[in-house]
């Protein structure tokens, strides 16, 4: 049965993707975004990807009045809450927006869901809450490392909504903790667009092959791995977003909780991302070996079996499709107007 969701932060990266899986599963999305690390031009790619009208509304989540409006027009079933600064780096730099935005923002719009009786949210979290965590493959059991401020707000934003649900059992959360995003949707209409040097690896090797920066930096080449450079889980962000549709699923098919990781279970090292992006845009993509930076782990990789166990989720597209995705996408130069 369709039901009416209100998408924050959904003309960003993940948030776009999760708009169109969640069109497609037949329910009715509005968007709410301040545009700040998103395009306008979003919303008139996502009419012509589903080819429906978007209803997208431009408002910050720590406006309570937009948020009760929005909520009095529309009585939403359910939230899909993205809307969160997310560069660890400039959190170390300007922590205190990321505590107003990433929590106050949270705790108002838990504070409207509450007023209008709207009490299930799939709340978007993150594998940095795990900081350097102990054990890899990692699982949902690891203890929370808060290694940096944006960290820190995910952690605090679950802890919050983990005493929310034990305050009221009317309440409905799905936690989803992502690896590693990757790719763009096979229309190459949305995809990954920092708007400055970006702080993950497939979006910086992108402007490598683009010719917009000079080379990669790989960062350790002697860690215990098959090849010496770190291996990280990449998960194609269609499937990520498809795994918010099953979340929202569960939350109204059981009325359950729960907290799982999005990953593939499997990982990539930096030179095979490499390698991976090369066959996709057939371009040559030099690299030099730097420093290890401080912090990296040498495997980070998610423990996947809980989501495919509660949401029945698992991923269907692989490294070859990130980057053949994720190719299509930047050399679309319309698509970025």
């Amino acid at each position: 049965m369709p039901k009416r969701i209100l998408l924050t932060g959904g003309a960003g990266y993940i948030g776009s993707h999760t708009y169109v899986a969640l069109v497609e599963a037949g329910h009715e999305v509005v968007i709410l975004d301040n545009f700040v690390n998103a395009h306008r031009s979003v919303g008139g790619r996502l009419e012509r990807i589903t080819g429906k009208p978007v209803t997208l509304v431009e408002g910050d989540i720590r406006n309570a009045v937009t948020l009760a409006t929005l909520f009095a027009e529309h009585a939403f079933d359910a939230v899909v809450h993205f809307a969160a600064l997310k560069a660890v780096g400039e959190s170390m730099a300007r922590p205190l927006d990321y505590f107003d935005v990433n929590v106050g923002g949270l705790t108002t719009l838990l504070r409207a869901m509450e007023a209008a009786g709207c009490r299930r949210i799939v709340f978007s979290s993150s594998a940095t809450v795990y900081g350097v965590p102990d054990e890899a493959p990692t699982p949902e059991t690891a203890e929370f490392r808060a290694m940096n401020p944006y960290g820190q707000t995910k952690i605090l934003g679950e802890q919050m909504l983990d005493w929310l649900g034990q305050s009221n059992p009317d309440w409905a959360i799905g936690i989803l903790r992502y690896f590693n995003p990757a790719g763009a949707h096979g229309s190459a209409l949305i995809g990954e667009d920092p708007r400055d040097i970006p702080n993950n690896l497939m979006p910086f090797v992108a402007k490598v092959a683009l010719g917009e920066l000079e080379r990669i930096s790989v960062f350790g080449d002697d860690y215990d791995t098959p090849d010496g450079t770190g291996v990280r889980d990449y998960i194609h962000v269609e499937d990520l977003a498809r795994g918010h549709v099953l979340s929202l699923d569960r939350l109204f098919e059981s009325g359950d909780s729960h907290c799982v990781n999005l990953g593939t279970g499997r990982g990539y090292s930096v030179l095979e991302v490499i390698a991976a992006y090369k066959r996709a845009c057939n371009r040559d993509l030099p690299h030099t070996i730097a420093e290890r930076r401080a912090g990296d782990v040498p495997v980070y990789v998610a423990s996947a079996e809980k989501a495919e166990e509660i949401l029945g989720f698992r991923t269907e597209k692989g490294l070859d499709e990130m980057c053949a995705s994720s190719w299509k996408w930047v050399s679309n130069t319309g698509a970025h107007e």
